[in-house]
């Protein structure tokens, strides 16, 4: 028979060839051909960015790491390598490098310390008065406040100097109450100074005098911010309201009216209604407008340049004017671009710990997992699969007994 020829000599079947694979075809979206033409888009982009701010990033960086004074290219090997020596004598070699680094950082602790809180209370008030329904002429109010952010920097600052003068408008003001006004922009002392002299404390304590972290004393570090770092501040707190007022305005347009109703209807004050339905939901705005605010204010540069440029006797050197100052006008090109990188760790320093401050905390107990059953505990998913498999079966069982019964 046929099935006798197929058969092999010791009358087992030859077993049957495997299929052949079949040939699985990847499939693709319905954008999926459109990649290349998205890379090709983006691509100016990619390059601009690449060539005009990663590369000039990188060269920086090279240059922070030489000692380079501006003269020919500094990537020849003329230019002496010194690694990251301008780094660790901002911190730890006695000189007026040092000093005048940390001079600028406690200036600018002091200015970020006021201007980030106050712009931002600020910014939030200005933007409860322009949301009230019953406010008339909101647009006007809304123009009005925002004006300052979108007027050039210079010639606000400019004006603030004649403002800020010995005989300007300012102090003209304080001696219509009968109060003589300081020399803004030529008086060095800092403002806790010049409080504790009107008390009579002149002569810092001793324990102040020295000791303090490298190498200032702790009277300086404790000075207070200058009467000039003071119209600074006024300055850029009344220009920079009005951008994260605005901020404020669209996330407050945000948030659901029936919120506030239920909560009125239950009885809630104005201050437990923002405190309990509107901050919680300005959390993401208040994230951005903290980081924008810290980062601007550790910027800092045009204000410093236009009004002080240090002065009076560096209380108002900042970071980024020292950067600026040390390479173009001491032709320290190494040191200054220390000076930035170590301005831009600080940045990204406390970016992070904004983050992690304002971090979505869990405010309920966690949720238990479920108990395992006794089997899975005794014997492991095996076991546990054992038990299903035979329940399985014992109830196959009983439903074919009770078929045969009936």
């Amino acid at each position: 028979m046929a099935t006798d020829v197929l058969a092999g000599p010791d009358g087992a079947r030859p077993a049957a060839p495997a299929p052949a694979p079949r040939r699985t075809r990847r499939r693709r979206g319905i954008r999926g051909d459109e990649a290349p033409a998205g890379w090709l888009f983006v691509a100016p982009v990619v390059v601009i960015l690449g060539l005009f701010m990663l590369l000039p990033i990188l060269m920086a960086l090279w240059v922070s790491l030489t000692d380079w004074n501006g003269q020919g290219s500094p990537f020849t090997s003329r230019v002496p390598l010194v690694g990251l020596d301008n780094y660790t004598d901002l911190f730890t070699r006695d000189g007026l490098a040092r000093q005048n680094f940390m001079t600028s950082i406690r200036n600018n602790i002091y200015y970020v310390g006021i201007v980030v809180p106050v712009q931002t209370a600020l910014a939030l008030f200005l933007a409860l008065v322009v949301n009230n329904r019953m406010l008339r002429g909101r647009g006007f109010f809304r123009a009005a406040f925002y004006f300052p952010s979108v007027t050039s920097s210079v010639a606000i600052s400019v004006v603030f100097l004649f403002i800020f003068a010995n005989s300007g408008a300012v102090n003209r003001l304080l001696a219509m109450f009968g109060f003589d006004g300081p020399q803004w922009f030529a008086d060095s002392r800092g403002v806790l100074h010049i409080l504790l002299g009107a008390v009579g404390v002149d002569e810092p304590p001793a324990a102040l005098t020295s000791g303090g972290p490298f190498g200032m004393a702790w009277w300086d570090w404790l000075s207070g911010p200058s009467v000039a770092m003071c119209s600074i501040i006024v300055l850029v707190v009344w220009t920079t309201s009005g951008t994260f007022m605005l901020m404020f305005l669209a996330a407050l347009q945000q948030v659901p009216e029936t919120l506030e109703e239920a909560s009125e209807l239950d009885g809630a004050t104005r201050w437990q209604r923002l405190r309990f339905v509107t901050l919680p939901m300005l959390r993401p705005t208040l994230f951005l407008v903290l980081v924008l605010g810290v980062i601007g204010s550790w910027q800092v540069f045009d204000q410093i340049y236009v009004m002080s440029q240090g002065d009076p006797a560096k209380t108002t050197l900042t970071p980024a004017y020292l950067s600026y100052r040390t390479a173009f006008r001491d032709f320290e090109y190494g040191t200054g671009a220390a000076i930035s990188f170590l301005l831009f760790l600080i940045i990204i320093l406390l970016t992070l710990g904004q983050r992690w401050l304002l971090r979505e905390r869990d405010s309920g107990p966690r949720p238990r997992r479920r108990a395992r059953s006794r089997a899975d505990r005794a014997g492991g998913p095996g076991t546990a699969e054992v038990g299903r498999s035979g329940a399985a079966e014992a109830g196959r069982s009983r439903a074919a007994e009770t078929g045969r019964r009936s």
